[in-house]
């Protein structure tokens, strides 16, 4: 089994390791924990090959994995207090830190910001749209119902669209 499981891992990697990098940005601002979650997904991936039998395509199995991993990261963050050692003080993001704004694409960050404030569910059907999946794709991945998915991805255009050319908007409501 291994041998497969192996050849099924390079093979989503190939594919998919650029998505699985842009979830975990977009689930984890601070890039070492952003590149710890993406590190878990990977890790993840390989162990459930293992297990893959392959009812459902590679890219619904990867988007499943990496989606269940990102959402047990966010549970887990939101369980545990945030302490910040003294010697990042001086690195904590600003409201006001124009600086950090200009060196990063605006609105792409915005909308991460945004996307990371949403309840995982949410998040999670906001990033697989990113991805470019149909609503099909994503009742697939999430196991929400395609009518459901249309209708939050919808409404979560809206709220990010509105937030994103409101710039006194502190974040999205759902």
């Amino acid at each position: 089994m291994t041998t497969q499981q192996d050849s099924l891992y390079q093979q989503a990697g190939t594919q998919f390791a650029p998505t699985i990098a842009r979830l975990a940005r977009a689930m984890e601002r601070h890039p070492e924990r952003s590149r710890d979650l993406e590190q878990d997904i990977h890790c993840e991936l390989w162990r459930s090959f293992a297990r893959f039998d392959g009812r459902c395509s590679l890219k619904t199995w990867v988007y499943r994995i990496a989606h269940n991993v990102a959402a047990d990261h966010r549970m887990r963050a939101a369980r545990r207090p945030a302490p910040v050692p003294l010697d990042e003080i001086d690195e904590l993001p600003c409201a006001a830190d124009v600086e950090n704004a200009a060196s990063e694409n605006h609105a792409l960050a915005r909308a991460y910001e945004l996307i990371r404030m949403l309840p995982t569910p949410d998040a999670q059907v906001m990033m697989l749209w990113l991805e470019g999946e149909s609503g099909n794709e994503i009742a697939e991945v999430t196991g929400l119902s395609a009518n459901l998915v249309s209708t939050r991805i919808h409404r979560l255009k809206a709220i990010i669209s509105k937030s994103l050319s409101d710039p006194s908007k502190e974040g999205a409501q759902t």
